[in-house]
């Protein structure tokens, strides 16, 4: 397996100042003898709260996120190829981590973000060649949904 540590999987940077640092999410966990790899699919928001805007320059809710990811494992949980053909893997993990959630499960704010984690088998050999190789290394979810301008706001001097 290439030594490239899943450290591109899944990129996302935060709507921030182009002078930030960008902020990475990676692939936690590969599994080569059984297939599997885990991490972050989409982050609505980092753990500090800061907002994360897509390469499309699109911003998700966490809300809309969960509906959509409750909408997939129920009606599909398979993993697709650039969008073109789809059955090459299968859904084993997914938890939407939102701000409740996180405190049910006694996770101190500011220790994750609010996002979309998932685990997929890849059931395709060819595809599995590609992960291991760096040729795939990232994740990339699909949908529809209605683009929105989002309302600007400006602080005042006072903060408000």
């Amino acid at each position: 397996m290439k030594d490239h540590s899943f450290t591109k999987f899944y990129q996302q940077q935060p709507r921030a100042d182009p002078g930030q640092k960008q902020q990475f999410f990676t692939v936690a966990k590969a599994d080569e003898e059984r297939h599997m790899v885990f991490g972050w699919a989409s982050v609505a928001a980092l753990a500090d709260g800061t907002t994360v805007e897509d390469y499309q320059k699109d911003v998700l809710e966490i809300e809309e996120l969960e509906q959509a990811v409750y909408e997939y494992v129920l009606y599909f949980r398979d993993g697709g190829e650039m969008h073109q053909r789809r059955g090459v893997g299968v859904l084993v993990e997914s938890v939407v981590f939102t701000p409740d959630k996180l405190t049910a499960m006694g996770i101190p704010e500011g220790t994750l973000p609010n996002g979309w984690w998932l685990g997929l088998k890849i059931t395709d050999d060819d595809v599995w060649e590609k992960v291991k190789d760096g040729t795939y290394s990232m994740f990339s979810i699909e949908g529809e949904a209605t683009r929105e301008a989002l309302e600007e706001t400006e602080e005042t001097d006072d903060g408000q």
